[in-house]
């Protein structure tokens, strides 16, 4: 999804045990395990997952689908976010920073080439960057690009970003800028990176077939070929790893369905940590979300631990925030407007409301949102408050929602790694804008020192719980289940990347 990166793919997911749950509710940094001993080189690795991306340029609203399988696979950046949530040079040799630190060098890795065959120069890092912060690109990081003055290329090894103003974030924000050839054409069919893999087959609809590029710099894959194969529902996926026509299912939508590999020796159920939230984003635009005392009431009056218990069962972690434990600023605000019925009654009171109000939430189509935009309904039905539900699909949030910012409230899952920053842009589609966090965070941004950042972006997260600026959830569980004989691969998923290269698998 463009701006950010949702669960936007998933329509159609298993959910009866969820919804089975909840009407009774409604009617009352890591890795795998260690690498086997033996394994196939030339082995081909099935990934089963419910995200086919919709185009596979992540410039152009593609989803999370096409991070899953092409970040760090088949394109690569000057820097990569790891599984454990560190940044790390990629195909940035070399990094220097002026001493105001508005000037940074960086020198390329020598010998990469493309998987065309074409060599990387300083002009492809341009073009690539330029690609992202463009009028059209729907980049996730298109925003926190935006201190970019200039990029010179002094010669083919070396770029040079000149920024407008320190950002101390730079590294970590460039992990979002693949590198493509500067001369490739059609990126949303085709690709052209430097990748140890290079895309081999697309069947839209099936599958996407990545296979090892012999000539890749750096350490090659270990296993020959990884095919990602795709899902519209959950049940379909479980089975086909039961059945064995696929190897490692990347993130597991329903407790329930973990029973049939948890105790069962042919397969090993791991669990990870993730940065998927699940909100309810108001449109603070407009009436009564341009009302704290309302949103606050919301919050107070919807709880949070049974509608976890209800989709997740003992999985899953409750959030008073939008700032995952995973984030160096994170602190625990789920006392910031705990559950409390008859304070929000109150609240709804005092912002003139004493016989609450009728509004609509557009929902995703896809689970949970349906089933959680009808316990919301009932929640608030509880406090007087009047729920429509509207359900609407993908495309059709992201034009209504994102683009038009015609809406009220709407549901949805935010999967991005540090992503506060969305409440620092008052054109967000959500339309929070506090001058003061829109300050910290730009103070945050420029910062000299990580205690620095860190101790302005505690302080506007704070702030943002504080006015309830949207009425976060909680953290979905991150759990991968595999065949206990294929190991190596990530459990993070951090911003959905799937890192395939160092997942090995016995011979068959």
């Amino acid at each position: 999804m463009s701006g950010f990166e949702t669960r936007n793919q998933a329509a159609g997911r298993s959910n009866r045990a969820v919804t089975t749950a909840l009407a009774a509710v409604l009617a009352m940094g890591a890795f795998g395990p260690a690498l086997a001993a033996e394994s196939d080189p030339d082995a081909t690795v099935n990934i089963g997952s419910l995200y086919e991306p919709q185009n596979l340029d992540n410039t152009a609203g593609a989803g999370q689908g096409i991070n899953e399988a092409f970040n760090g696979n088949v394109y690569e950046a000057l820097f990569r976010l790891t599984d454990a949530g560190t940044v790390e040079p990629v195909l940035a040799k070399d990094t220097k920073v002026s001493e105001d630190g508005l000037t940074y060098t960086f020198t390329l890795q020598p010998g990469v080439t493309f998987h065309s065959g074409a060599p990387l120069t300083a002009k492809d890092v341009k073009f690539s960057i330029e690609r992202v912060t463009a009028e059209a690109s729907k980049s996730s990081r298109k925003n926190s690009l935006k201190t970019i003055a200039g990029i010179e290329t002094p010669d083919d090894a070396t770029v040079v970003v000149k920024l407008a103003a320190r950002s101390i974030s730079l590294p970590y924000n460039l992990s979002y800028v693949w590198v493509v050839n500067d001369e490739a054409t059609d990126l949303q069919a085709k690709e052209d990176g430097t990748g140890p893999y290079a895309l081999q087959e697309w069947r839209r609809g099936s599958s996407l077939a990545i296979a090892r590029f012999d000539k890749y710099w750096g350490e090659k894959p270990k296993n020959g070929e990884v095919v990602f194969q795709y899902f519209t529902e959950a049940t379909a996926l479980n089975n086909a790893l039961l059945t064995g026509s696929v190897d490692i299912i990347t993130s597991v939508q329903s407790p329930d369905s973990l029973a049939q590999f948890k105790d069962n020796p042919e397969f090993t159920v791991s669990e990870g940590k993730s940065t998927t939230k699940l909100l309810l984003a108001y449109n603070d635009r407009v009436a009564p979300f341009d009302n704290v005392k309302v949103r606050k009431a919301l919050a107070r009056a919807i709880d949070d631990e049974k509608l976890l218990k209800a989709v997740w069962g003992d999985y899953g972690t409750l959030i008073g925030s939008f700032v995952p434990p995973t984030d160096a600023w994170y602190a625990d605000l789920t006392k910031v407007d705990a559950y409390d019925p008859e304070s929000a009654k109150a609240l709804l009171k005092e912002a003139g409301y004493p016989d609450g109000f009728t509004f609509t939430i557009d929902t995703p189509n896809y689970d949970p949102h349906p089933i959680a935009a009808q316990f919301i309904q009932s929640e608030l039905a509880k406090i007087g408050v009047k729920v429509e539900i509207n359900v609407i699909t993908a495309n059709e949030w992201y034009t209504k929602i994102y683009k038009a910012h015609d809406f009220q409230a709407t549901l949805q899952e935010h999967v991005n790694h540090r992503d506060i920053v969305f409440y620092g842009n008052p054109d967000f589609y959500w339309g929070y804008n506090n001058p003061k966090v829109v300050d910290l965070i730009k103070q945050a941004e420029s910062s000299a020192t990580d205690a620095e950042q860190v101790e302005k972006l505690k302080e506007a997260n704070t702030i943002i719980a504080e006015d309830a600026a949207s009425n976060w959830f909680y953290l979905y569980p991150q759990i991968v289940v595999s065949k206990a004989s294929v190991t190596g691969y990530p459990l993070n998923g951090l911003n959905s990347q799937f890192f395939a290269y160092g997942i090995t698998k016995p011979a068959e």
